[in-house]
């Protein structure tokens, strides 16, 4: 009998050979599928690491600053937009601290209570505010710019009422102390703080300044982390400006023109005053009138200074620049007396006098501006002056071009250069028609003849943060010896002539009215419809003031509209300004 070795060592060849072959395919499979399993983890563990070199190197910057976001707050400094002041020191424009209400929404509790203690302080509905106190954010305005005292009575009757989240930032309010006076001077400034109109606008730049901001580190619901200390970059505050108005002038001139408009049935009215020694503006208005306090509720066209962005024909006025042409190019003398013909042609057209004499009359250039006669000024123009001696004439007054004034949307106007001259130009041209330009041109024109012929550039700046703006002579117009000439002249047609309703008792005023027919729409002009005006200065031989009112739409003549306006107006600007009489 075989033992159990004996039994294995013999057993058969096939019997040996079939278990080798099962422990080989054993071992065979095993270590495929091992392979394969750690291919797999290999293959994860590399895109993990990849992914971890992605996110810690090359993606690292972006992550970064994608975790400061989710937990930080920047929050704006708001920087106080300059202080406007008048030439005499008077507030006109100021920025004044005051709160902004914020909240966090996630810590409101009590919404719609918050809402009606703030519509019960500040007016309004509950319905105003309650959608910023639900926003799904951490950071939300609820309303801006109020008054401190508002703000801390909305945080004291929150704090009683248990509710918070809801918190003040500091701001800046811009407000108009003298409300309307002066408000299309100095326009509107947005709720960004930038200037929309007025000097506002064309000095933003100096006085806006530059908003400083806050960043603290927030924690989950928002609020600052303790003990943090908040990255604070301080606002820039802007630039204090003086402008040359005299606020008290300015007030007479917008209460006077306006009741003039109404008085006189008028469209609307303009008036301009300004120092013909240096061409300080100081005042400046055009209606409707416009107040900044109240931007909710403009008047169409209440925010352009008409003078300075609207053409107009300035009429007889412009008889001022036509004899003072031609007596500067010694075209015509003091001495010489024309035989001004009943009528004229100008072109096809047939130019009269108001007068509507049948029979010439002899007149010397006194004569032709104390009558104001269309005829005598078109005759002379044609027959003396000539096209090429006016229009070079307009050039040197700077007429159809710019001034230059301080203050945005101003117009050149519609001049014609002497290459455009027709047969009716010059005739047409000498007494105020055919030509379109804004009133400012008109005052920077006689400012000149009032001064001895120093053009000035029309301006309010006078300093920026104390240091004094720089507003040089432009040039020369005419010749003192004319310009002596033009106020003699011009003092006749206030004292005995056509603007006799535009003196002022106890003073020289010098003076020119204008009765300019309205341009239609269609062609030709408007029966009945006139820019009633009258420019002048006073005191006459040393002139302080130069004043220009005007009536646009008006069915009455110059000599008994505008006259009686600039007169008052004149009055009180003097009395203002303590010029002493001099009659």
């Amino acid at each position: 009998m075989r033992s159990g070795r004996d039994f294995v060592r013999g057993a058969s060849y096939d019997e040996r050979r079939s278990s080798a072959s099962a422990s080989t395919y054993s071992y065979a499979y095993f270590s495929r599928t091992t392979i394969k399993l750690i291919a797999i983890f290999a293959f994860f563990t590399c895109c993990v690491v990849a992914r971890l070199v992605w996110l810690q190197i090359v993606d690292a910057q972006k992550l970064t600053h994608m975790a400061q976001t989710q937990r930080t707050n920047v929050v704006k400094l708001f920087a106080r937009r300059g202080t406007i002041y008048d030439r005499n020191g008077n507030v006109l424009a100021i920025s004044r601290e005051c709160k902004t209400l914020y909240c966090n929404p996630q810590q409101v509790k009590d919404p719609s209570g918050a809402a009606h203690i703030i519509a019960d302080v500040l007016g309004g509905s509950a319905d105003d505010y309650i959608d910023s106190l639900n926003a799904n954010t951490t950071f939300s305005y609820v309303v801006k710019r109020i008054s401190n005292e508002d703000a801390k009575t909305i945080k004291t009757r929150l704090a009683d009422a248990k509710i918070g989240g809801v918190f003040l930032l500091p701001d800046i309010k811009r407000e108009y102390p003298y409300g309307n006076v002066g408000g299309q001077i100095l326009g509107l400034v947005g709720n960004d703080g930038d200037g929309l109109s007025g000097l506002e606008l064309y000095y933003n730049d100096k006085l806006k300044g530059t908003d400083g901001e806050m960043i603290f580190e927030a924690g989950v619901q928002g609020t600052p982390i303790a003990g943090d200390h908040p990255h604070v970059v301080p606002a820039q505050h802007g630039n204090d400006i003086v402008i040359s108005i005299d606020i008290n002038i300015q007030k007479k001139a917008e209460d006077i023109i306006a009741q003039g408009v109404k008085d006189y049935h008028a469209k609307s009215g303009s008036v301009i005053a300004t120092d013909p020694q240096n061409g300080e503006i100081l005042a400046m208005c055009s209606t409707p009138l416009f107040n900044p306090t109240n931007a909710e509720d403009i008047a169409e066209g209440s925010l352009n200074l008409k003078p300075v962005s609207s053409t107009y024909e300035p009429g007889s006025i412009f008889k001022i620049l036509t004899m003072s042409i031609g007596l500067d190019a010694q075209k015509i003398s003091p001495q010489q007396v024309f035989d001004i013909p009943a009528t004229i042609k100008s072109g096809a057209d047939t130019i009269t006098d108001e007068d509507n004499r049948r029979v010439a009359a002899d007149m010397d250039i006194r004569e032709i501006l104390r009558r104001s006669s269309n005829v005598g000024s078109s005759y002379v123009a044609q027959h003396y002056i000539g096209a090429d001696t006016f229009a070079a004439g307009l050039d040197n007054f700077l007429i159809g071009q710019k001034t230059g004034i301080d203050y945005p949307g101003e117009v050149g106007g519609l001049v014609k250069k002497r290459v455009e001259y027709d047969g009716a130009s010059l005739g047409t041209m000498a007494f105020g028609q055919a030509l379109a330009f804004p009133q400012v041109q008109m005052a920077q024109a006689v400012g000149s003849v009032a001064n001895g012929g120093t053009l000035y550039t029309p301006h309010f700046l006078m300093s920026t943060a104390g240091e004094e703006a720089n507003w040089p002579a432009k040039g020369t117009s005419i010749k003192k010896e004319t310009s002596d000439l033009m106020i003699d002249y011009l003092q006749t047609v206030v004292s005995d002539g056509t603007a006799k309703k535009a003196q002022v008792p106890g003073y020289s005023v010098a003076g020119k009215t204008g009765t300019g027919e309205q341009a239609s729409p269609t062609g030709g002009y408007i029966r009945g419809s006139y820019t009633s005006s009258l420019i002048g200065f006073a005191p006459a031989k040393s002139a302080k003031i130069l004043l220009y009112v005007g009536l646009d739409g008006t069915p009455h003549l110059a000599a008994t509209s505008s006259a009686y306006l600039f007169s008052e107006i004149m009055r009180e600007a003097l009395t203002d300004l303590n010029i002493s009489e001099q009659k």
